[in-house]
């Protein structure tokens, strides 16, 4: 008994002993991870040639969400000061109760692919050496009223084939093939799950400010007063934006209209149901002054001579002189014309553009000049081919452009009825750390002076977490899904039937001669449209709303005639809250009427959308005659010349002009990028 007694406390020892060592074992290993966890790709910071793989996104499980931004760093440098709330490094934390679990394959920057949803059905068809490759989408068909090919024309044509290593002609589509090809199935389809929080809205209040006056506040002023028009006793019970103003009512989500039916046991896309929560036109303006009191860019890691030259454009546009009767820019059109002028002047004299090289065709540096989402290939086109702005010493950049096309991304990557975009958004962050890894300027802010151009609907998903801190100029511009006001840039969705002539049939007829009071032809995708046509399809002879308009030339230029012909040109949302038929009604010269609540309109923190357009909420469908009638004549004379005013900043041109879209929108890329810098 005695021996066994002996043997029970050598036991006890050996097992406390045996605790003790896994004990600090697994201390010394968590103080390691520690290190290394948020510094993912910390130790390729010392092989800066050493290629990123793709691997699947983990997840902290931790009571709170964090957001860190992709940087390389060495992980024995780490220390307590990186980690303030002053430093680069600055930790995003939310609360904890609000976070939640979001698997990838859930529907929440844009639907994923139904029977009629936006993705595509391509059909490819080689005709011959010296004919062009015909690439027809659903989206590009559907979501305009007129069914029309979308071509991939030759290099004479939209610039859209290059030479390859071989001196072969090759083109877009055939590369893309070739990558589809070559991309293993394991990085194509397996899903992952995450913390996220980029989903949620921002808080703000939800009742506009009471005095709302025109201020002048760090490079923010508001729209002014004079350009608002005040709707009647009669409809005053509407909560319609009519251009700045909001009428005081509730901001709740629609009570009189209902989305359409969902087959039994189909699941609801987030586009098939109206939003939440609603942000109006004044708390966007709101939002906009708060965020230019208050610099949402990180603190560099290491000062820069480029950050120094920003900082004296900023005082220097903050003390613009006041311009009168300027012989190049309508005035009504701006927020501040004076500022906005200086600001140009200013871009046009200092900034210089580095873009990045990394990157395989057909994902980068092969834009598509045609079709729905056109604008990211404009602009890329012609950013790249740009001697004023680029540079080719990345020493002299105050930006940093990475020049990729998110509508490629989805053709190259996306599998057919897979329900999964985890493999875009992972092919983006390897190029993302690539770039850090590679190169230092990416770590000295986080990615706060870079920027992307991307106008396909998942854009916002695909660059979440490890390019949340760069300038995203966007087509899906919706302050829902993550889209930052005063940093971020919205991206007019411009619908460019010909390559060769994006300028034809601009133009429309003049006020006297425009007969129709409204107009909307299209599919029915989203919740919204359907209430458009249930409350005034063939329900009134002045309000021309229809469905989708039959394929053909001749349904084409009765579209287009319709545009030309009528005094207001209505703009709902879609399955996302941008639609190319804001650009469109403006090309045609129709003032628009955007209905699509959270949806940021372009170049926001610019222009003063009310002089030119009427912002109406998704709830007021039942009124919108109501509100269209109760127009003075006067001020829709003056809303349609600013129409033709503001035409020519919605304009791609093969050769840039001034104040045209491209430069408009590398101006409020730019703007954006002044705006976040303050002294230290």
């Amino acid at each position: 008994m005695e021996s066994l007694c002996q043997f029970l406390k050598l036991c006890h020892v050996q097992t406390r002993r045996s605790l003790f060592v896994v004990a600090v074992v697994a201390v010394t290993y968590l103080l390691f991870q520690s290190l290394l966890l948020p510094y993912g790709k910390a130790l390729q910071s010392l092989v800066p040639d050493a290629e990123v793989s793709i691997h699947d996104e983990g997840s902290l499980g931790t009571s709170e969400s964090l957001k860190m931004s992709v940087t390389v760093r060495n992980p024995l440098t780490v220390n307590a000061s990186d980690l303030t709330i002053g430093s680069f490094f600055k930790v995003s934390v939310k609360d904890g109760k609000n976070s939640k679990f979001v698997s990838d394959t859930e529907n929440d920057s844009g639907p994923v692919e139904t029977d009629g949803d936006t993705k595509k059905d391509f059909a490819l068809q080689q005709k011959g050496q010296d004919d062009p490759i015909e690439l027809v989408t659903d989206r590009e068909i559907d979501d305009d009223s007129v069914s029309e090919n979308v071509e991939i024309e030759d290099l004479n044509d939209s610039f859209e084939l290059e030479s390859d290593g071989d001196g072969e002609n090759s083109s877009i589509m055939e590369s893309a093939s070739e990558a589809r090809r070559d991309l293993p199935l394991k990085q194509v389809v397996k899903p992952s799950t995450e913390v996220s929080t980029d989903g949620m809205p921002e808080q703000h209040t939800s009742q506009p400010p009471k005095n709302f006056k025109a201020v002048k506040n760090n490079l923010s002023i508001v729209a002014p007063l004079t350009n608002i028009t005040y709707l009647p006793t009669k409809v005053s019970n509407a909560s319609s934006t009519v251009g700045s103003l909001v009428l005081e009512s509730d901001l709740a989500t629609s009570k009189n209209v209902s989305a359409v039916p969902v087959a039994p046991g189909k699941k609801k896309m987030r586009c098939e149901m109206p939003p939440k929560s609603i942000t109006s036109i004044y708390e966007m303006n709101s939002i906009l002054m708060r965020h230019r009191r208050s610099s949402r860019a990180m603190r560099p890691r290491w000062s820069s001579i480029r950050d120094q030259e920003i900082l004296a454009v900023r005082t220097e546009i903050d003390k613009a002189p006041i311009v009168v009767n300027d012989r190049e820019l309508y005035a009504p059109l701006f927020r501040n014309v004076s500022m906005f002028k200086r600001s140009y002047e200013l871009m046009d004299r200092t900034l210089k553009v580095y873009v990045y090289r990394d990157g395989k065709k057909p994902i980068f540096h092969q834009p598509i000049l045609k079709g729905l989402y056109a604008s990211e290939g404009w602009f890329m086109k012609l950013m790249e081919g740009n001697k004023h702005f680029v540079v080719k010493d990345p020493q002299k950049a105050h930006l940093f452009y990475m020049p990729f096309s998110s509508r490629m991304l989805e053709y190259t990557l996306y599998v057919r009825n897979s329900h999964n975009r985890t493999n875009l958004r992972q092919y983006l962050k390897q190029y993302a750390e690539s770039i850090a890894a590679k190169y230092h300027y990416w770590n000295r802010t986080g990615g706060a002076d870079h920027f992307l151009v991307a106008c396909h609907d998942w854009a916002p998903y695909e660059t979440r977490h490890h390019m949340e801190h760069c300038i995203k100029a966007l087509c899906n511009a919706d302050v829902t899904a993550g889209f930052k006001i005063g940093r971020d840039v919205s991206l007019p969705e411009t619908y460019i039937r010909s390559a060769r002539n994006p300028l034809r049939d601009l133009g429309g007829k003049p006020p006297s001669q425009r007969r129709i009071l409204a107009f909307y032809a299209g599919n029915m995708h989203g919740y919204l449209r359907p209430i458009l046509l249930k409350y005034w399809k063939d329900k009134d002879p002045d309000m021309k709303i229809f469905g989708p308009m039959p394929p053909g030339v001749a349904s084409k230029m009765n579209y287009i005639h319709h545009m030309k012909s009528s005094k207001y040109c209505i703009c709902p949302k879609g399955y996302e809250v941008n639609s190319p038929r804001v650009v469109e009604a403006i090309f045609y010269e129709c003032v628009p009427v955007i209905i699509s609540d959270n949806f940021v309109p372009p170049f926001f923190e610019v222009l003063d959308w009310g002089a030119f357009s009427l912002i109406i909420a998704e709830k007021d469908i039942p009124n919108l005659k109501d509100i269209l009638l109760s127009i003075p004549e006067e001020k829709y004379l003056q809303m349609q010349l600013a129409v033709r005013k503001v035409q020519r900043h919605f304009l791609w041109h093969a050769k840039p002009e001034k104040y045209d879209l491209f430069h408009m929108t590398l101006h409020s890329i730019w703007y954006n990028r002044v705006c976040q810098i303050k002294p230290r």
